[in-house]
């Protein structure tokens, strides 16, 4: 059989087919995975709103920009027979050691924390992700802790809350990202209880 002469032409051609299968490929398997994607993330912000709020049967969610940071927060304000018992705010900080941590943090209606979850980050193994529930109980110390008469920072920066040994950068970040949701909470808590009919 005859080897096939290598030109510029062939080369281009062989080029656009194989970026052409890799691209209808890619598209595909993102097409397939859409939406089992983004039912595991709902599932995940229920589950989260479940654990930092009392038991509630339904929500309603709001948004407000924070005087810190553009993104805006989620209010997720939950009813238990069409009485508001707790509202709880996805937030993050983009302070963490290895980048973004998000959040749930759930608040009574006087602005004291009920409980806090983390959403995602990218920390340290062993290390940062000690914030997790499941690996240390480190994020224990924030269930009733009110903001409003101790300081929402790690002890190093003169706050209120114990460090994490050896990974003080993701307990001053995590104390970030749950101070943004009690000041945006703070500063629109008239807003939140109108909407929650009280």
């Amino acid at each position: 059989m005859a080897k096939k002469e290598s030109t510029f032409l062939n080369m281009v051609l062989t080029l656009v087919i194989v970026a052409a299968a890799a691209s209808f490929t890619l598209a595909t398997v993102y097409n397939l995975t859409k939406e089992p994607i983004e039912r595991a993330r709902e599932a995940a912000r229920q589950a989260a709103i479940s654990m930092v709020l009392p038991e509630f049967d339904e929500l309603q969610t709001l948004s407000f920009i924070p005087a810190t940071g553009s993104e805006p927060l989620e209010f997720n304000l939950g009813f238990k027979n069409n009485e508001l018992v707790g509202v709880a705010v996805a937030t993050y900080t983009s302070m963490g050691y290895s980048g973004v941590i998000r959040a749930m943090v759930g608040f009574d209606l006087d602005g004291r924390i009920i409980d806090v979850v983390h959403l995602s980050h990218t920390e340290t193994p062993g290390l940062g992700d000690k914030i997790e529930k499941g690996k240390s109980d480190w994020s224990d110390q924030f269930a009733g802790f009110d903001p409003s008469a101790s300081v929402l920072r790690v002890r190093n920066d003169g706050g209120d809350v114990d460090g994490i040994t050896a990974a003080t950068i993701t307990a001053r970040a995590y104390c970030d990202a749950i101070d943004r949701a009690w000041q945006t909470f703070m500063a629109n808590r008239e807003t939140v209880l109108k909407e929650g009919g009280e």
